[in-house]
């Protein structure tokens, strides 16, 4: 896939940080930067600068070196979960087709960008947008495709997920093999 055909999301306001040196402070900018395909990859970056532009470009290159893939069950998520990284906690939960994304700030960028059209999020612990991202994409690495966890369980797929579920994972899984010819 190339490059442009990511979807780059900026996190809130790229801000002015400061360094206090021997003569007096040292400002530059920080930006935090999420990018996606909206089929289940993405990716988080923070990139510092003197300059905004430089910023975002340095945290948008480190966004797509972090890329991974989230197992999808359709337009949601596979299971519960609660993301922790630093004080930032979230709760991430699959929701019906045609709930919508809801959450707030940080997350519902991530989120969108991924592909996840229905789910349910809840920050639960600091409000910094820069651990709330960091927590929301812990949530979504953790997250686990029916068939590891029925392996881990020794049982099948079928009986670990529920069956709305396992459907949609089969049906995104079958065409992510397909479209990927």
């Amino acid at each position: 896939m190339a490059d442009n055909q990511y979807e780059e999301r900026s996190i809130g306001r790229p801000r002015r940080v400061s360094k206090v040196v021997k003569g007096g402070r040292r400002f530059s900018f920080g930006a935090l930067m999420v990018v996606g395909d909206g089929n289940g990859k993405v990716g988080l970056g923070y990139g510092k600068a003197e300059e905004v532009g430089l910023a975002m470009q340095k945290a948008v290159e480190e966004a797509k070196r972090n890329m991974f893939f989230v197992p999808l069950a359709g337009s949601t998520i596979i299971h519960t979960i609660i993301g922790e990284a630093g004080a930032g906690r979230v709760l991430l939960k699959p929701a019906a087709p045609g709930t919508g994304v809801i959450a707030g700030g940080a997350a519902r960028a991530i989120l969108e960008v991924a592909g996840i059209h229905d789910v349910l999020a809840k920050s639960l612990g600091s409000t910094n947008a820069l651990n709330v991202a960091h927590a929301t994409i812990a949530g979504l690495k953790a997250q686990k495709s029916p068939d590891v966890i029925a392996a881990a369980r020794g049982k099948s797929a079928e009986e670990v997920t529920p069956v709305g579920i396992y459907r949609a994972f089969s049906e995104t899984k079958r065409l992510r093999a397909g479209g990927g010819e």
